[in-house]
C-alpha cells in the first residue's frame, strides 16, 4: 500500500514537469481566458529550433521568445487567426503542426497518398509476376500426367 502511494504521489509530482519547465511564472497571463487561449495556440506553434516539439513545451530560448510573443498579440486584442497569421507571415507555414492546404504544401499533403498508392502498385505488379497463370498451372498438371503416364507405360513394359 506504501509502495502504491509513493507511485502516485511521484507520478502526480512528475507529470505537469514539462509544462511547469517550459512555461516561466513571468509569461503566464493572470487572465485565465487569454492564458488558455496563449496555451492553446502554442500547443500547435513548432519550436523552431526543437522542430517536432510544441513552444509551450520548449525550452529553447527562441520558444520563449514565441510564447511571449503570442501572449503580447492576445493583450493586445488579436484573435488567434490574426495571431496564427501573424506567426505564418513572419516565419512561414513550417512553424505551424498542421499547415494550411495550399499548392506550396500540396507535395506534403499528398506525398504519403502517392507513396502508398505507388508501394501498392508495385506490390501486385510483384504477386502477378510470382504467380503463375492458369493456363501454365494446367499445362504444368497436364504436362506432369503425361510424364507420369509414360512412366507407368514403362513400368508396365518391363
Amino acid at each position: 500500500m506504501n509502495f502504491i502511494k509513493f507511485l502516485l504521489i511521484t507520478f502526480l509530482y512528475l507529470a505537469p514537469v514539462d509544462i511547469i519547465l517550459a512555461v516561466e511564472p513571468d509569461e503566464v497571463l493572470t487572465d485565465l481566458k487569454l492564458e488558455s487561449r496563449a496555451r492553446d495556440i502554442s500547443a500547435n506553434v513548432r519550436c523552431v529550433v526543437c522542430q517536432n516539439e510544441p513552444i509551450d513545451t520548449s525550452n529553447s530560448g527562441v520558444a520563449r521568445d514565441l510564447r511571449i510573443l503570442i501572449r503580447e498579440r492576445l493583450l493586445a486584442g488579436d484573435s488567434n487567426k490574426e495571431v496564427y497569421k501573424y506567426l505564418v507571415d513572419r516565419y512561414g507555414n513550417f512553424i505551424l503542426f498542421k499547415p494550411p492546404l495550399t499548392l506550396s504544401t500540396a507535395f506534403l499533403w499528398f506525398m504519403p497518398l502517392l507513396v502508398f498508392s505507388l508501394g501498392v502498385v508495385i506490390l501486385v505488379g510483384v504477386l502477378k509476376k510470382a504467380s503463375p497463370s492458369n493456363k501454365s498451372r494446367f499445362s504444368d498438371v497436364s504436362n506432369d500426367t503425361k510424364v507420369s503416364d509414360s512412366l507407368e507405360n514403362k513400368k508396365g513394359k518391363k
